[in-house]
């Protein structure tokens, strides 16, 4: 059984940043990619970025590249999503993703961006 724990959201200005931190206990996350989603109210869930199991590939939505960073340390199980120049549509609920043999979802970690 895998459990995820998102940490470091909160409220921000516009042009701010934010580092969220995902730890993960149980499975071996270390040997798969993760990712991190965000969803806000009345809309699906939407992909933000991910990385590799060694961290060698990253990818992103295009919203988003060139101001988030994803990282991550296998040896602390924990993956990072840097957030830069956040913007207000940058607003949602962010979940970590991790799929061994199914889907496992974090609780959430709310960030808020202010205009």
């Amino acid at each position: 059984q895998v459990r995820l724990e998102e940490s470091g959201g909160g409220l921000v200005q516009a042009g701010g940043s934010l580092r969220l931190s995902c730890a993960a206990s149980g499975g071996t996350v270390s040997t798969t990619s993760m990712g991190w989603f965000r969803q806000v109210p009345g809309k699906e869930r939407e992909f933000v970025a991910s990385i590799s199991w060694n961290g060698a590939f990253t990818d992103y939505v295009d919203s988003v590249k060139g101001r988030f960073t994803i990282s991550r340390d296998n040896a602390k199980k924990t993956v990072y999503l840097q957030m830069n120049n956040l913007k207000p549509e940058d607003t949602a609920v962010y979940y970590c993703n991790v799929r061994l043999g199914r889907d496992y979802w974090g609780q959430g970690t709310q960030v808020t961006v202010s205009s």
